[in-house]
């Protein structure tokens, strides 16, 4: 049974644990990808291994953190405690989180699905905050829920501190623990995935753009959230289908926004031939050597 159906039924997550533990089933003659980040993990459509480096590894989530934050929001909702339309007061506190944010106001009311939007797409701290107070009455309390669902989840790595994802030395997880977050996300809640899917939102006039090469490429990438502090480094959470399979890609740690995006195509492509879903590419030719005083332009995420 798949990753997938597994967690649509919400069988118990020990046989999901044992799939993502299990060794990775490789094609023959396919050469995994050189891929430049601390911790990678890839499943395919059944729950197999296709890729992962360092899986266990211990690493701080940053903004990944927010997919437990949409989790818990999008669950309330469907459970009839939470109106996805209904008024949020914004508390002082929330408005003062630290970037990268909505711009939110102490005293000013938003509706939470706008709210659900900056944190998806915007992946807006302030927004994180609102909602947590919102739905939990304070931030701690929401914490506590947070954590007593990633332990019902079986994320046994996993240790929430704040529903944004700043720094926190008490926060913390790893790529086995967030590839099965997202597939209960987009399972369990599949409102979350055009919001995850999304590539722009507006708020007061201005305009929020993910420039994400990922939405661009033949890749089938569907949902997707990124997640960035100095001491996490460059993370991907990943969605992609098809020929109606569905892969799961969790990337933590990479150097820079653009080479997060880089091991990402490469590990996309990577599971379409080692599924059998694309031939194989040849190898890439030599490149000239660059020339010198070319320069390098270097763009970095907001997570």
């Amino acid at each position: 049974m798949s990753v997938v159906s597994q967690t649509r039924r919400l069988a118990p997550l020990a046989t999901l644990a044992v799939l993502l533990f299990a060794s990775p089933v490789l094609a023959q003659g396919v050469r995994p990808p050189a891929l430049n980040a601390e911790s990678v993990l890839l499943l395919d459509a059944d729950g197999r291994i296709l890729y992962a480096k360092n899986a266990e590894a211990e690493h701080a989530p940053a903004s990944l953190t927010k997919l437990m934050t949409l989790y818990l929001a999008f669950e309330d909702a469907e459970a009839g405690r939470a109106d996805l339309d209904a008024p949020v007061l914004v508390s002082h506190y929330a408005a003062t989180i630290a970037r990268y944010r909505m711009g939110l106001r102490a005293g000013e009311v938003v509706p939470l699905r706008v709210l659900l939007e900056g944190v998806a797409i915007a992946s807006a701290n302030d927004a994180a905050e609102a909602v947590a107070e919102h739905l939990g009455g304070d931030e701690t309390a929401f914490v506590t829920r947070m954590n007593a669902k990633a332990q019902e989840m079986g994320l046994a790595a996993t240790r929430f501190a704040n529903p944004h994802g700043l720094p926190d030395p008490r926060q913390t997880s790893n790529a086995r623990d967030l590839a099965v977050l997202i597939t209960r996300l987009l399972d369990d809640h599949p409102a979350a995935r055009p919001m995850l899917g999304g590539q722009t939102f507006v708020w007061k006039g201005r305009v929020y753009a993910r420039r994400i090469p990922l939405f661009n490429d033949q890749g089938g990438v569907q949902a997707l959230k990124t997640g960035f502090t100095n001491e996490a480094g460059y993370n991907l959470a990943v969605s992609a289908w098809r020929s109606g399979q569905q892969f799961i890609m969790i990337i933590l740690g990479a150097r820079s926004r653009a080479l997060s995006f880089l091991d990402g195509k490469r590990l996309l492509q990577y599971a379409f031939v080692e599924t059998g879903l694309a031939p194989a590419l040849a190898a890439e030719p030599v490149k000239p050597a660059v020339r010198r005083g070319v320069r390098v332009r270097r763009t970095f995420s907001r997570g």
